[in-house]
């Protein structure tokens, strides 16, 4: 079973919301999910009891003492997807999460705020040595907001794609007890999370395609930073240069721990599993 984290310190950034989606995307994809959920709010929780399907399973951790232990059990029952979502704090859990996790997404909505609030996450997936990305979230469906932070998650080589777009579609599959794939199959939500469900499950099993398709906001996602705008053009941007300037605050002094992460998983000819 592999298992996915999706955690960041700050709340309100669309970690159950992400939870929800990949787990049904991955569903349609043949996976059996878990969604472990460690977060008190019970957001989770919530959706699946309004939910007719017992498919997606949802089990309630909140004692990190336990968790690895339900994670080989439900390993044992022949689920093959775990995702973590947890709680928006810097919470022992949390910590616990990414060290039992294959894969660490970290939703943030393009601002600096919320990249800043990175930091312990990323100290805890510098810790453990973890596969990570970045998830934009809650994007505008138009503007370059979400472009020019995409560029600089890019150039350090983690950046999960496509972006969560702010659509109306996650907020109601949610209310209805849906995963937004079974909500709206063919809106540009469901279609945003298959996107990012297809590039995580390229990631998890090492198998990651020359050729990606990304979302409507990037037009190369996966070209090189030689490839990318004009230097003086994203430059002259302020909110591009806060985003950078966070970035290098959150990574200095891991610059060459970021790229090498990512060359890592880059590189990777085998699957990750865990028992």
């Amino acid at each position: 079973m592999r298992t996915i984290a999706i955690a960041t310190q700050k709340g309100g950034t669309g970690k159950s919301t992400l939870a929800v989606g990949l787990a049904g995307a991955a569903m349609k994809d043949g996976e059996r999910v878990i969604i472990v959920e460690t977060d008190r709010q019970g957001t989770v929780s919530n959706w699946a009891a309004r939910r007719d399907d017992s498919e997606p399973g949802v089990e309630r951790i909140l004692d990190r003492f336990i968790l690895e232990r339900t994670l080989r059990v439900f390993g044992r029952r022949g689920y093959t997807l775990a995702i973590i979502d947890t709680p928006g704090s810097d919470d022992d859990i949390v910590t616990e999460a990414v060290r039992l996790a294959d894969l660490c997404l970290i939703p943030a909505k393009p601002s600096p705020a919320d990249i800043e609030a990175t930091y312990p996450t990323l100290r805890a997936i510098r810790r453990f040595g973890r596969q990570f990305a970045f998830v934009l979230t809650q994007a505008p469906v138009r503007g370059q907001r979400p472009t020019r932070v995409a560029e600089t998650l890019n150039h350090l080589g983690v950046l999960a794609l496509p972006y969560i777009a702010l659509r109306n579609d996650h907020m109601d599959s949610l209310a209805a007890g849906l995963a937004v794939t079974e909500f709206a199959p063919g809106g540009k939500a469901a279609a945003e999370i298959r996107g990012l469900w297809a590039w995580s499950k390229h990631r998890l099993t090492g198998d990651f395609p020359a050729e990606t398709s990304g979302s409507e906001f990037v037009r190369d996602p996966l070209a090189s930073p030689a490839a990318a705008p004009a230097p003086e053009r994203v430059e002259s941007n302020p909110l591009h240069n806060m985003i950078l300037q966070s970035l290098r605050l959150a990574a200095s002094p891991w610059s060459e721990w970021l790229r090498s992460s990512h060359e890592r998983s880059s590189s990777q000819g085998e699957p990750s599993r865990r028992p």
